[in-house]
């Protein structure tokens, strides 16, 4: 094949998020934005890499890097997809380059998983075109080891959502489980803006632990429990439980000190305006709260979230993972 078209989609965390740092399970599920990432055959061994949505683009000629668009920035944006490619190089040996042009809908910054989708999206295209029968489990691995390169200590469980999709039940040094779950889930996000630093946010959990350990770690033991529960709310498809639970997630959240009054203003109306559950998702301190509500309800919400002053995604569960378009 001289050409070949990859997606892969976002993910929110629904519930779990800060708790899976401490032992205890995260559900994560994937949702209908996606990373498209193409890649074309060159006649040379050079590779080019293009992501119009960052602005960076350039060539990589052996171990050097040469920009077009972005600069040095465009090196470290660009670096795990050319880990990637030169993995494949490795194992399949070609003789020739490759053009990458990258496209996404996903937020980029925001906690929905952007990085992953793109890597995952990209090992897909670039080892299809080697090999058209590559496995989802070949692809997850190649993508994680270049998500080592983003995040130094990743989890494993954003390329591990955009590569299979679905349900995602995730609890670290324990396999990654896909949840047999077929109940829509309606989800508004809301994107504060407001930058913020997954690390310091961890750092500052951990810390709140030690001052206080049998009091954080109840909070922490709660907020597995509410996972285990949300289950069995999910299987039967118990959508107003499940928002009853996501409720309580997030002011366990909130007692932590992750949240902020941004996050808490969208949180608030779409609440108001008829949301099931409302909480933030991922890190907190900024970035994406996510609200559950029936699908009558959905245009409600997300006015309710625009006007007051979050950027509205309206999106919902997909089982689809990695998608191959020849």
């Amino acid at each position: 094949m001289k050409r070949i078209k990859a997606s892969a989609p976002a993910k929110v965390i629904l519930l779990g998020e800060h708790f899976v740092v401490h032992g205890e399970p995260a559900i994560v599920l994937a949702i209908n934005k996606r990373a498209t990432v193409t890649v074309e055959m060159r006649n040379d061994q050079k590779i080019f890499i293009e992501s119009k949505n960052i602005g960076v683009s350039g060539f990589f000629v052996n171990d050097e890097f040469h920009p077009q668009r972005g600069g040095e920035r465009a090196r470290e944006k660009l670096k795990p997809i050319c880990a990637i490619v030169k993995e494949a190089i490795r194992k399949y040996n070609p003789g020739f380059g490759v053009n990458i042009n990258i496209e996404s809908s996903i937020p980029i910054g925001a906690g929905l998983g952007s990085s992953a989708a793109v890597s995952v999206a990209s090992a897909s295209a670039i080892f299809s075109i080697f090999n058209p029968k590559v496995s989802k489990d070949a692809i997850f691995k190649v993508a994680f080891d270049a998500e080592k390169i983003v995040h130094e200590t990743p989890s494993g469980v954003d390329p591990a959502v955009s590569t299979y999709g679905g349900i995602l039940w995730y609890c670290r040094s324990k396999p990654i489980r896909r949840l047999k779950i077929n109940v829509d889930l309606p989800l508004v996000i809301g994107n504060t803006g407001k930058e913020r630093s997954t690390g310091k946010l961890v750092a500052k959990v951990n810390e709140l632990r030690r001052r206080y350990p049998l009091i954080v770690g109840k909070i922490i033991r709660a907020g597995g429990e509410i996972v285990k529960r949300s289950i069995r709310a999910l299987r039967e498809g118990d959508l107003e439980t499940l928002g009853e639970l996501m409720n309580i997630n997030h002011e366990l959240l909130r007692a932590l000190g992750v949240s902020c009054r941004e996050l808490e203003e969208l949180i608030y109306a779409a609440r108001k305006a008829g949301a099931l559950g409302a909480k933030l998702t991922g890190a907190g301190g900024g970035g994406c709260m996510i609200a559950l509500a029936h699908p009558e309800k959905i245009i409600d919400v997300a006015y309710a979230i625009k006007e007051a002053g979050g950027e509205v995604l309206v999106t919902e569960k997909t089982d689809e993972g990695i998608i191959i378009e020849k």
